[in-house]
């Protein structure tokens, strides 16, 4: 009999201690705030992808996914294993063994910020809450349909080679004389602005419009654009 109770004792114990080993690790309500889709960047916010939270339990906290593309901007994705956010704590992003790849704290409402050696300063916000990604030259490199009233007056070829305070380009065969007599010879980013240079009076401003087209910023009966070709 004592000996019967000795093995149900040892099981039991077994038992309790397996449920204890597989229990999800508690979420408080700091952690359930990261739920979902933030934004993954460096701090120039050229390199930018996606990291949703879940509160699916794995064994060094909860998972964590990257989109596509991702670790190819940050090879530190791919150790990766999971993440927590201890209440008054900061939000650690860890690896396969628990060791932390990154500490994120929260320097404004939203946004956090983790320096990470190696990598440099990494930031988590709700995506589009930083507004638009700012374009890079090469993302404008290529021809461009200068249009007026939807109708193409001008092309032009955005490189990323270096002009004056800006980017060389060239002006197709074919350009309207009005246009080719201002002399545009060089294209630039200022902030959220696409400027055009010209030799013959003010710069042409551009603000990004819908489907990657840019809107002259200018008052006037017809729409002036620039349309990707």
């Amino acid at each position: 009999m004592i000996r019967l109770l000795t093995v149900l004792a040892v099981v039991l114990f077994s038992a309790a201690a397996v449920a204890q080993k597989a229990a999800p690790p508690a979420m408080g309500e700091q952690a359930k705030g990261m739920l979902g889709d933030w934004e993954f960047s460096n701090a120039e916010r050229s390199k930018v992808c996606v990291a949703t939270f879940k509160r699916d339990p794995v064994k060094v906290g909860f998972k964590v996914t990257f989109d596509a593309g991702c670790a190819a901007l940050f090879p530190l994705v791919e150790k990766i294993a999971g993440w927590r956010f201890p209440e008054d704590d900061d939000l650690f992003l860890l690896d396969a063994a628990g060791q932390r790849l990154a500490e994120f704290s929260e320097v404004e409402s939203g946004i956090f910020e983790a320096p990470t050696p190696g990598v440099g300063v990494l930031f988590l916000q709700q995506p589009g809450a930083a507004g638009p990604v700012q374009k890079t030259a090469d993302d404008m490199v290529g021809t461009w349909a200068v249009t007026r009233g939807g109708a193409t007056v001008c092309t032009l070829v955005f490189t990323n080679t270096a002009a004056a305070d800006g980017f060389a380009l060239t002006v197709q065969p074919g350009c309207d004389a009005g246009l080719a007599g201002l002399g545009f010879a060089h294209w630039k980013i200022d902030g959220s602005e696409l400027q055009l240079a010209s030799a013959q009076g003010p710069a042409w401003r551009f603000v990004e419009s819908d489907g990657g087209n840019w809107q002259r910023i200018a008052a006037g009966p017809d729409q002036v654009m620039l349309v990707r070709q």
